[in-house]
């Protein structure tokens, strides 16, 4: 979960010196300039341009430098009315003081804005809670980054079990968000983690999904009966040697394996619908199995990584970027997917990503 940060220019440190040079500037050219040239602007540009982005004592400190200014060169340099040289310190003194009331405003506002930020966190960790570090003999590592910096709040899930049947994971993408995509994802976990330590073939634990996500859609307005889909693919690796890998993709991009030598390649299957659409084209679900020895890893990531464009317009290859990388642990590989899908689209992500991956360690690091 990423935590918001100021834009580029309130964090530049120039910017706390910029009042100050704009009252220099402005005492400077009040000295060069004769007496009935004005340059009041200089002075109440200085406290109103720390409100918004400086702290109250600074932007105090600025608005009492600019009216004490403005009252000194009018003490050096007497205006022709007594009335005019008031005029220009009342105004600056009033428009430092209008500053400090914006400084007030804007730092109830951005604590308001922690606040629920801080709520959004804290469901979202309660809702998608981070998987445990080891898992039998995987290594796991899991990121959740929020296209928008005061959303926290989406669509995209993942989960890990150990079950009687191996180690099962899901990675699913619900359409939308807020409240509705929350309360899907709920719906999607809570059946998960049910039907993964009861039902023995991994193809029945995605038909539990199913039917869990159809039933709530029925019963809730709040979840869209039409449009309520979710893309999914779930993966389960057995105790027992030789370690291979088997998954279920509901309309979900393609996990990417990753071979002891750094060899990636995607793990594709036969096309099928998202989750909450099987009434549409019912179909046997087809399950994969792969190879994945030790020293392999497993890449699952939801389509704010694929579909992350440039300026070219060129979508993110995972394939690619992760492609040689030897990597054996999975929150260092988490966080080179992550860099490098930041780098690829400038910053600008359109659409959340949760990623999730694990590493098969070797035996005698897994016991």
């Amino acid at each position: 979960m990423q935590t918001s940060v100021p834009p580029w220019w309130a964090r530049a440190r120039v910017l706390a010196w910029l009042p100050a040079v704009l009252i220099a500037v402005g005492t400077f050219l009040d000295l060069a300039s004769p007496p009935h040239v004005t340059l009041t602007p200089f002075y109440v540009a200085a406290p109103l341009l720390a409100a918004p982005v400086l702290r109250l004592w600074a932007t105090t400190a600025y608005g009492v430098l600019a009216t004490g200014t403005v009252a000194a060169q009018m003490h050096l340099r007497p205006e022709p009315g007594l009335g005019e040289t008031a005029i220009k310190v009342v105004t600056v003194a009033l428009i430092s003081f209008l500053a400090v009331a914006i400084n007030r405003i804007v730092a109830r506002r951005d604590q308001r804005v922690a606040t629920a930020r801080g709520v959004a966190e804290a469901v979202q960790r309660a809702v998608v809670p981070e998987p445990p570090a080891r898992v039998g003999a995987l290594r796991v590592a899991a990121r959740y980054r929020a296209a928008q910096r005061d959303t926290l709040i989406g669509g995209d899930l993942y989960a890990v079990r150990e079950t009687p049947y191996g180690v099962r994971m899901l990675v699913g993408d619900v359409r939308g968000k807020g409240l509705a995509a929350t309360e899907a994802v709920a719906v999607l976990l809570g059946a998960f983690r049910e039907a993964a330590e009861c039902e023995p073939r991994l193809a029945a634990v995605c038909e539990r999904l199913e039917t869990a996500l159809v039933r709530e859609q029925r019963a809730r307005r709040t979840l869209d009966p039409v449009e309520g889909f979710a893309t999914a693919v779930l993966v389960e690796v057995p105790p027992e040697p030789p370690l291979r890998v088997r998954l279920v993709n509901r309309g979900h991009p393609p996990p990417v394996v990753m071979g002891p030598g750094g060899c990636a390649h995607y793990l594709t299957t036969e096309p099928a619908l998202p989750l909450g659409l099987g009434s549409l084209a019912p179909a046997p679900e087809r399950t994969r199995t792969a190879r994945f020895p030790a020293g392999s890893r497993l890449l699952l990531y939801t389509d704010g990584v694929s579909e992350a464009r440039n300026a070219a317009g060129t979508f993110y290859d995972p394939v690619a970027g992760l492609d040689g990388q030897t990597l054996t642990d999975p929150a260092a590989l988490l966080d080179l997917l992550v860099d490098g899908v930041v780098t690829h689209t400038g910053g600008a992500l359109n659409d959340d990503m949760a990623l999730l991956a694990v590493t098969h360690l070797p035996r005698h690091d897994s016991a």
